[in-house]
């Protein structure tokens, strides 16, 4: 191949737009997760009610998922929610007033907490509820599952 197909496909490849992964969380009970799409096959965990997981694979009554800890396993699909959430990463996270930095804290959200998204992202931050029901925004980069 010559330079500039090279440089033509590096353009092309650089200017396509990665695809966004998408993120299920489960209903409101705790649910057991399997090594396989079947309620015969071995039990891996049991994950906490609204927990977020990336979704892999998609069957007629299974999906595939991974967790935030690189974990994957399978969930009937009737045990996922209908409710957006994601999983706060860091020791303390800030949750703001409005999208920045500066903005009036509302609260602070501890590692592991799970916080519904109320908006889509946007720009570096999403807006969050938590189940005590304060909002505010939190930065993306102290979140999975967005």
């Amino acid at each position: 191949m010559s330079f500039s197909r090279r440089a033509l496909l590096a353009v092309a490849l650089a200017a396509t737009p990665a695809l966004a992964a998408e993120f299920r969380s489960l209903g409101d009970k705790p649910t057991i997760l399997y090594d396989a799409p079947s309620t015969r096959a071995d039990r891996l965990f049991a994950a906490s009610r609204n927990y977020p997981f990336e979704v892999l694979v998609k069957l007629d009554q299974w999906t595939k998922v991974r967790d935030f800890n690189g974990e994957v396993a399978w969930v009937e699909n009737t045990a996922l929610g209908s409710r957006a959430n994601v999983l706060v990463t860091v020791p303390l996270a800030d949750v703001r007033a409005a999208p920045n930095a500066q903005s009036p804290l509302v609260f602070e959200a501890y590692k592991q907490v799970i916080l519904e998204i109320v908006e889509p992202a946007a720009n570096e931050w999403i807006k969050v509820r938590h189940r005590d029901g304060q909002q505010g925004y939190i930065r993306i980069a102290h979140v999975w599952g967005a």
